[in-house]
């Protein structure tokens, strides 16, 4: 159901979610000071409550309402690259709910580019919004896709196709060395370049473990067709499978997409293609690998491994 700011407002005050877009994928938004609105988002997607949420704001003012403590580091990065696809660790203040925090010492803040979303959270306040789709799903990049997984009853502020396409870039900087939970558009060089610190990519958590940061337990981002990397040698002529490439020798058809290096196109279709596959009805989505030089000096590729990989499960 789409719905307008105003209306969505409305319903954000009345205690229920709104889903919005953002510049990297559509949030599912609720009162980040409503314990109910907040469940309600963890039931319709079906989330575990150990995946902590990140919390949108739009001022850098509203950083101090949850924080304590900002360290220099951080101030230098909100400067740098708020608003925009950055998610920021912090220590939390008492008062933050664990419900958000899945009951750890830390909160993920965020501050994002799109203007509706920035004109949503800054009438409404602070919003968490993980992807507005069911937990597993590809993440949602249209708002046909929020749709897709909820029906029309769930509200939702159509703003078009995000311009990103991939979850924002999640970087723990309550303590050092700096570690990046969840690798995105920001990427390790331009976080050490704007810190002036080292910057460790850091492995997902295992099951067992708690996490800081969304998308590092759980499998996620898989449409219902197989996700796997094409096999050294192998041809990209099943019909029955969708093909992503990048440098591959291969002609464009029907059933192989080629991105021709384009690697932040790519990562802006990932999801939207996941779902094509499933609306084909095919059986697999078959992406080229990424090599080693490739990763180097194209960063978002980084993002895109971390997506695929996660698909892959």
């Amino acid at each position: 159901m789409n719905v307008s700011i105003e209306k969505a407002i409305e319903i954000l005050t009345d205690g229920h979610p709104v889903a919005f877009p953002t510049e990297t994928v559509y949030g599912l938004g609720a009162d980040a000071w409503n314990p109910d609105a907040i469940r309600q988002v963890f039931d319709l997607k079906g989330r575990p409550s150990d995946n902590p949420l990140i919390v949108h704001i739009a001022s850098r003012n509203l950083v101090d309402d949850f924080a304590a403590d900002i360290p220099d580091h951080a101030t230098k990065l909100m400067k740098a690259c708020w608003p925009g696809p950055l998610t920021l660790i912090f220590k939390k203040k008492p008062n933050v709910l664990d419900l958000i925090t899945a009951a750890l010492d830390t909160v993920a803040l965020r501050w994002p580019s799109h203007a509706l979303a920035q004109e949503l959270i800054f009438r409404a306040g602070p919003l968490v919004a993980p992807s507005a789709n069911k937990s597993g799903r590809p993440s949602p990049t249209k708002a046909s896709h929020v749709t897709e997984d909820f029906g029309d009853d769930l509200p939702v502020i159509d703003g078009g196709a995000t311009q990103i396409g991939l979850e924002s870039t999640v970087l723990d900087i309550s303590e050092l060395p700096l570690r990046i939970y969840r690798p995105g558009y920001i990427d390790k060089k331009d976080i050490e370049r704007i810190t002036g610190l080292d910057v460790i990519l850091t492995q997902e958590a295992g099951k067992e473990q708690a996490t800081r940061s969304p998308g590092t337990k759980y499998s996620h981002y898989a449409p219902e067709a197989t996700v796997r990397w094409l096999e050294e040698g192998e041809s990209p002529d099943k019909k029955n499978a969708l093909y992503l490439v990048h440098s591959l020798q291969a002609e464009e058809q029907p059933h192989l997409l080629h991105y021709h290096q384009d690697y932040k196109k790519m990562a802006t279709e990932l999801y939207d293609r996941f779902r094509q596959a499933d609306h084909n009805r095919l059986e697999e989505v078959v992406v080229e690998p990424f090599d080693a030089q490739t990763r180097e000096q194209h960063p978002i590729t980084e993002a895109l491994v971390n997506r695929i990989s996660k698909a892959i499960g």
